[in-house]
C-alpha cells in the first residue's frame, strides 16, 4: 500500500525543515565557562616567538620526520624536544596519525 505524502501548507515550499538540529555553539551545550579564554590561550601557544623559532622547529621536525603541528605538540604537552635518539617516541607520534583518503581526479 503507498503512503499517501503529508499535506504541505501555505507558504511552504516542500523542502526539509530549517530546525531539524539544534544549534550548539562552538563551547557546546552548557555555560559558556572560560571558553574565550581558553581559545586565547591557544592561539597564545600555537604562535612562535620568532621567525628563526618557527624555522629552527620545522627543520628539526623534517629532519625526524615529523610535521611542524607534530613536533610543537610534543614541546608543548611535555615540554620535550625530540632528538634522532627519541626513535620509540617518533615511532608512536607517526602511528598516532590519522590517515587522509586520497583525492581522486
Amino acid at each position: 500500500m503507498a503512503r499517501r505524502p503529508k499535506r504541505i501548507g501555505i507558504g511552504h515550499n516542500g523542502g526539509p525543515p530549517l530546525k531539524e538540529k539544534p544549534h550548539v555553539p562552538p563551547w557546546g551545550r552548557g555555560g559558556i565557562g572560560t571558553f574565550f579564554f581558553w581559545k586565547k590561550a591557544h592561539r597564545a601557544a600555537w604562535r612562535p616567538t620568532s621567525t628563526d623559532v618557527l624555522l629552527s622547529r620545522q627543520a628539526k621536525a623534517e629532519a625526524l620526520g615529523l610535521t611542524y603541528e607534530e613536533y610543537t605538540l610534543e614541546i608543548l604537552e611535555r615540554g620535550v624536544y625530540l632528538q634522532p635518539e627519541d626513535v620509540e617516541k617518533v615511532s608512536a607520534i607517526k602511528a598516532r596519525r590519522k590517515v587522509r583518503p586520497k583525492k581522486h581526479l
